[in-house]
């Protein structure tokens, strides 16, 4: 656990992640890491920031810390540095599965996982210690927990054809 002062997030962040504090730099770093991994493409498009904006902003990121993602120069960033001082109240809390799992969400919140992104989404699970095995196992994660929302949309009739 860092020794750096403790922003306290939401309750989202406890029920989803077992998290209740985190160091503002760190969630400036998550932040960055999925601009830089979502931006593989060469853009983080308007669908992709909105996600990081609402999952931010529902996980309890202060708005300061909002705002310095949507100036973010992602183009330039070093993912390796940003990835390496990510951390939280929690010392058994893992950032690489989670951030994996949500650089995918991100990366495909405008309809297409392009190939650039799949391929910084490769590098952090590298840099993370990330297997093979674990990636592909959130991308069909993933892609079953949007499979579910539609089915879910569709039963209750929240999207109509």
């Amino acid at each position: 656990m860092s020794n750096e002062e403790m922003t306290t997030v939401s309750p989202f962040a406890k029920d989803e992640y077992g998290i209740s504090a985190v160091p503002e730099k760190a969630m400036l770093n998550y932040g960055y890491s999925l601009l830089t991994i979502a931006g593989g493409d060469g853009e983080v498009s308007a669908q992709e920031m909105e996600w990081l904006v609402n999952h931010q902003t529902k996980f309890g990121a202060p708005e300061k810390v909002i705002a310095c993602y949507k100036s973010f120069d992602y183009k330039n960033a070093n993912l390796e540095e940003l990835l390496s001082d990510i951390s939280c109240d929690v010392d058994t809390w893992s950032a690489a599965p989670n951030l994996i799992y949500h650089a995918i969400y991100m990366s495909s919140a405008d309809g297409v996982y392009a190939e650039q992104e799949k391929a910084k989404v490769r590098k952090a699970a590298e840099i993370l210690g990330v297997s093979s095995d674990t990636l592909l196992t959130l991308e069909s994660l993933v892609d079953m927990e949007k499979a579910v929302t539609r089915m879910r949309r569709a039963l209750f009739r929240v999207d109509t054809l």
